[in-house]
């Protein structure tokens, strides 16, 4: 079973000491690449070091939500011009993690909708697709989708919406990022909404180090975890992890245009 990963951060500090380590043994399990994505500027270096040296990682930059009060407006010119130093280049496939947080408390949702917008025109320009983080902002992110039509689409990242939103990101050419939590037994919704999404909208993920699976409970995630992951939500679609992992698979690739 081969698999991909759209969704680790093994640039932060909880892998410091032993990400080479961690993806002999994902490796090893079958994982053969895994997605980096960025949330501040002050982590893009590490995220490049990483992607460059290392053969299984790719890199996503992006100024995540949960970090708005760190980011500057310098930021989204940086980010131009690392995308601009960057295109073209095999190790960049999107930009990301990108996106709105109404779970948050006394969010800023101007501002957030702002840094999104001007990121979405980003994505245009540069023709990427985009990871996407999204809580509680399902109506306002599919709005601003409809606003800014990205030709190759992107991730819908830990995808915890209703079936209903699903197929609306779907038709507009984005896939579902599914990991640890579906694995849990009390998410009944998500597993319900999963038994019914067709396998050519779905990518799956760890979000390392954070949502393990209920096979790690309370545990650091990792991109080694991926096979449990794909082996329970599997279980929970009534399909073999052999399917899931490779339509998964081709999913991925199709999106970030690998061979």
């Amino acid at each position: 079973m081969r698999l991909i990963d759209t969704h680790a951060h093994l640039d932060c500090a909880e892998f410091a000491d032993d990400y080479r380590a961690v993806l002999t043994r994902s490796r090893a399990l079958g994982v053969e690449r895994v997605v980096l994505p960025g949330v501040q500027a002050s982590t893009w270096p590490r995220l490049w070091q990483l992607a460059d040296q290392e053969p299984m990682l790719w890199a996503a930059p992006g100024l995540h939500p949960l970090y708005l009060a760190q980011h500057r407006p310098e930021h989204l010119s940086q980010l131009r011009t690392e995308l601009e130093h960057w295109r073209g280049h095999h190790k960049l496939c999107a930009l990301g993690e990108i996106g709105l947080d109404y779970w948050i408390a006394e969010a800023d949702k101007e501002a957030q909708q702002q840094l999104l917008e001007a990121q979405l025109r980003l994505a245009l320009e540069f023709e990427l697709p985009v990871l996407l983080h999204v809580r509680r902002a399902h109506a306002a992110m599919i709005a601003s989708l409809k606003r800014h039509r990205l030709p190759r689409g992107g991730i819908l990242h830990a995808f915890s919406g209703s079936l209903e939103e699903a197929k609306e990101y779907q038709r507009l050419g984005f896939l579902l990022g599914l990991g640890g939590a579906g694995t849990w037994p009390q998410a009944k919704r998500m597993q319900r909404v999963l038994q019914q999404l067709p396998l050519e909208a779905l990518v799956l993920e760890t979000d390392a180090p954070d949502i393990a699976p209920a096979s790690h409970p309370q545990q650091r995630n990792s991109p080694e975890y991926l096979p449990d992951i794909c082996c329970a939500l599997a279980a929970i679609r009534g399909i073999s992890p052999e399917q899931l992992g490779e339509a998964t698979y081709q999913n991925t690739c199709s999106l970030f245009g690998w061979h």
